[in-house]
């Protein structure tokens, strides 16, 4: 592991990178893709979370590599600029959006906002959208949240969705294409309470009496699955679809028993400013003794930059300092006794997600071959 850093050290430098980026390991990346095309079953197609991956060419370069023209989409702005980009895409919205920010968008009479399924969670926002529609004169496809266990919100039981969906039936602008059942959950109950198997299962069994509600024609989109989830999924879910992001560059978030074979593919690199001997401000015996009983290090360094949502992974064996705190601007980091590492030499974090953290840094450098072959720009932040 430490070999792989130090080739992206040297690439860093030979493309004059001296400042805190976003690496994105395309060979892993592309290892990724092809794992979970080897592991995704044949009934499901792949909808792309816009969220987990904000870059333009980072979805071109997924979608392509997996046929995939379906995107779940969280953002209006970024909707906007992957309907622009992706003239055939499809997407479904993957949370509710207030009818007051669909009505922006929807009164520019845009058609790419046609190729847009609005996510309904409550009956008060299904009468929102039915005003919403009455007002503009506009068709609109809908699909339902419907809650498989996570208890995030969404439609709880199934006769509460018979009841919505017999009213959206009666709107002659309202078209149901289905319903979206997200189990984020399962892979995290604990085995005291059944553990993830049984947490699976159950959410299944859940999306199923939902889908018994449907009629054949409201059935385009049966959506459940996340990167945790996804490839734990088969036809027994009588699910058409699965939703897919986060995986593919891999955040520890995402280290879950769904992944296994998956490679952590982003990375947050930044120059080392100083590397000293550690020491706490105030009277020096304090610092001493914490050290002398293993709660305060010996050496450190100050990175350039701090207070990413990422976790250091070299050099090894260093650590945040939780005594120091944490700083934006020169963040110190806690390093072994034995630790090689001069200032201007590079620190490695990985991201503990990978929505808002790509977009952190500006244009993200492709490293391939040992080499920076791009830069990628992201997508905006509002």
């Amino acid at each position: 592991m430490d070999a792989h850093f130090l080739t992206i050290t040297a690439a860093l430098r030979e493309a004059g990178l001296f400042k805190p980026c976003l690496v994105l390991d395309l060979d892993r990346l592309d290892a990724n893709v092809a794992l979970t095309r080897q592991k995704l079953a044949p009934e499901f197609a792949l909808r792309l979370v816009d969220k987990s991956l904000p870059c333009l060419p980072l979805l071109s370069h997924i979608a392509n590599a997996l046929g995939s023209t379906r995107f779940m989409t969280f953002h209006l702005p970024i909707s906007e600029v992957v309907l622009k980009a992706f003239p055939k895409a499809d997407l479904l919205l993957g949370k509710p959006m207030p009818a007051e920010a669909a009505r922006q968008v929807l009164s520019r009479r845009d058609d790419d906002w046609k190729r847009v399924c609005w996510l309904i969670d409550t009956e008060a926002r299904l009468e929102q959208y039915m005003v919403l529609a009455e007002a503009l004169g506009c068709d609109l496809r809908i699909a339902f949240e419907v809650d498989v266990g996570l208890h995030r919100g969404g439609i709880a039981e199934p006769a509460a969705l018979t009841r919505f969906l017999q009213r959206a039936r009666q709107h002659p602008l309202l078209h149901c294409e289905g319903i979206m059942g997200y189990e984020a959950h399962a892979p995290h109950i604990p085995k005291l309470f059944g553990g993830p198997e049984k947490a699976l299962a159950e959410s299944v069994a859940a999306f199923q009496t939902f889908v018994a509600c449907l009629e054949p024609g409201e059935r385009q989109i049966l959506n459940t699955g996340g990167s945790k989830t996804a490839l734990l999924h088969g036809v027994r879910t009588q699910a058409n679809e699965v939703s897919i992001g986060s995986a593919f560059v891999l955040p520890s978030d995402f280290d879950t028993a769904g992944l296994v074979g998956f490679k952590p593919a982003a990375f947050i690199a930044t120059p080392v400013l100083k590397v000293v001997e550690a020491q706490m401000p105030g009277p020096a015996f304090v610092g001493r003794m914490l050290q002398a009983f293993g709660r305060f290090p010996r050496r450190g360094c100050y990175i350039y930059g701090g207070k990413w949502m990422a976790k250091p992974v070299f050099p090894s064996g260093a650590r945040e300092e939780a005594t120091l705190g944490q700083s934006s601007n020169q963040q110190f980091m806690a390093l072994p006794d034995n630790t090689t590492l001069y200032p201007d030499d590079f620190f490695f974090l990985r991201p503990t997600q990978s929505e808002s953290v790509l977009q952190q840094f500006g244009a993200i450098a492709v490293f391939s071959q040992g080499r920076i072959i791009e830069q990628w720009p992201v997508l905006p932040v509002g």
